[in-house]
Formats: structure tokens, C-alpha cells, sequence
């Protein structure tokens, strides 16, 4: 009895202040990078989904509420995302310094963002088609999420194309490529790699508080 208590307790209801310091750290976030980013065009292409995600996820809170564990997997891809878009991906100092240490040639941020790519909507789409009840057994669950990763992921580089398209050279910021011509099929296999290392470590933790919070919504306790 005990250890499923301690198991549910970072899904409880007193998670509504935990919550809303994540919601006021991405805030504060957005505020600092926005303030004078490398380029401001660029920073509102990489912020973008942040922007949009914010007020979605304030607005369903109550209607239809996540885990904890996603809400915080959101927040640290926002993070992510924030930090690339203040310096551009080529220039963020975490990458040199990590570039110095791996002896690589370049810069490797955009590498944990095309990983946090596939971390992090891994466990968006694993909550929706469980919660959806949408597929039955955890290998073809593994395997639509891994599915729907990719579908992300590919889309993600259609995006980065049409703006190398409508922006040309003024495009080169947002893209990152850093004169890697096989930069497109790399981050598409970071996205695979962070896909599957979600589902070896989280998905136990993310069952657990799956079904706590179908034990809450199903006792109607107020949030």
C-alpha cells in the first residue's frame, strides 16, 4: 500500500503548484530568449510550437488534464527549444562546450533538439492512443508511437525545406545544417533514438500515472 502511494504521488492533486511554476518558468523563458536573440526570425520559427502549446495546455488543464511526466517532458523540449532559438542552434554555448569534449566538428545542439523531438512526442502520442483506447498490446503501442515520432519528424524537415524555399539564404539560421549534407537524415534518426530511449525508460512510470489519473477522473476528484 505504501509503495503504490509513493508511486501516484507525482501525479496528485497537489501537483497544481508544480504545474504552474513550470508554466510560469516557460513564461520567463520565452521573456529572456525573446529579449535580444541572435536573430528574431529565427527565434519565432524555433518558439513557435511553444507559443501555441502554452494556452493549449492551460485551456484543456481541467477539461482533459496529462501526466505529470508529460507535463514535464513539454516544459524541458520547450526548453530546448527556447535556448536554440536565443542563439540559433549553430551558436548555443552548451554545443561547443559539448563539441570540445567529443572532439566533433561541429556544433551538436540541433542533435539533442532533434532528440528531445522524438523524447518527448513519444510520450504525447503514447498518452493519447492509451487514454483513446486506440490499439491494444505495448509492441504495436511501441510501435505506432514510434510511427507517429517519425511522421513528426518528417514533417519537421518539410517545414525546414519550405522555409529554405521561401526564405533562401535567410533561411540558413533556422536550418543548421552546418554544411552536413547528411544533416536531414541524422536528426530523422535522433528523433528514432529519442523515441525508443522514452519508451525503454518511461514507460512503466508513465503507465503508473496513467492510471492514477483514470482513478482520479473516474472518482471526479476537483483539480
Amino acid at each position: 500500500m505504501h509503495g503504490s502511494a509513493s508511486r501516484d504521488a507525482s501525479d496528485a492533486p497537489s501537483r497544481g503548484p508544480f504545474l504552474l511554476a513550470l508554466a510560469a518558468g516557460t513564461v520567463a523563458m520565452l521573456a529572456v530568449t525573446g529579449w535580444r536573440p541572435h536573430d528574431r526570425l529565427t527565434w519565432l520559427m524555433e518558439v513557435l510550437p511553444v507559443i501555441v502549446a502554452l494556452p493549449l495546455l492551460w485551456w484543456t488543464y481541467r477539461r482533459y488534464p496529462l501526466t505529470t511526466l508529460l507535463y514535464v517532458l513539454v516544459f524541458l523540449h520547450g526548453a530546448v527549444l527556447m535556448l536554440g532559438g536565443m542563439y540559433t542552434y549553430a551558436r548555443v554555448p552548451l554545443g561547443f562546450e559539448l563539441q570540445a569534449w567529443l572532439g566533433l566538428d561541429r556544433n551538436p545542439y540541433d542533435k539533442i533538439g532533434h532528440f528531445m523531438q522524438g523524447f518527448a512526442p513519444a510520450i504525447v502520442a503514447r498518452e493519447i492512443l492509451v487514454r483513446g483506447r486506440f490499439v491494444n498490446g505495448a509492441r504495436m503501442l511501441a510501435f505506432l508511437v514510434v510511427c507517429v515520432v517519425l511522421a513528426i519528424s518528417a514533417s519537421y524537415e518539410l517545414v525546414e525545406w519550405a522555409a529554405a524555399l521561401a526564405l533562401g539564404q535567410g533561411a540558413h539560421e533556422f536550418l543548421g545544417t552546418q554544411g552536413d549534407e547528411w544533416d536531414t537524415q541524422s536528426d530523422m534518426f535522433l528523433a528514432l533514438v529519442g523515441a525508443s530511449a522514452a519508451l525503454a525508460t518511461l514507460a512503466r512510470a508513465h503507465d503508473r500515472q496513467l492510471a492514477a489519473l483514470a482513478r482520479r477522473n473516474a472518482s471526479g476528484t476537483s483539480r
